[in-house]
């Protein structure tokens, strides 16, 4: 592999961002950012009004922590029909 593949190649082993975010707890990343005081920044107007705006690195662990949730809630749901179903099979035994 030639130097300029491994310095601008697109398969690095291990030193890509999202390789390191994804194992991180989303939770804890969103946490992190507004203790360090990085989740928003604050631009004020001609008028003297101030408006705080989220940081983008504040919206992607947002994004994350729903992502992780969303797939969460995906597989309980299919655990409750598959209890559903289950139920039902046994009332039809039951009740001949």
């Amino acid at each position: 592999m030639s130097y300029l593949s491994k310095m601008y190649g697109r398969s690095r082993p291990g030193t890509t961002l999202s390789s390191t975010t994804q194992d991180k707890n989303p939770n804890r990343v969103t946490g992190g950012l507004k203790a360090q005081g990085v989740d928003k920044f604050v631009m004020m107007s001609e008028d003297g009004s101030q408006q705080e705006i989220p940081t983008v690195e504040y919206v992607r662990s947002l994004e994350d922590q729903s992502r992780k949730q969303r797939a969460a809630i995906t597989v309980l749901e299919r655990k409750l029909t598959r209890c559903e179903t289950a139920i039902e099979q046994l009332k039809g035994v039951i009740r001949p």
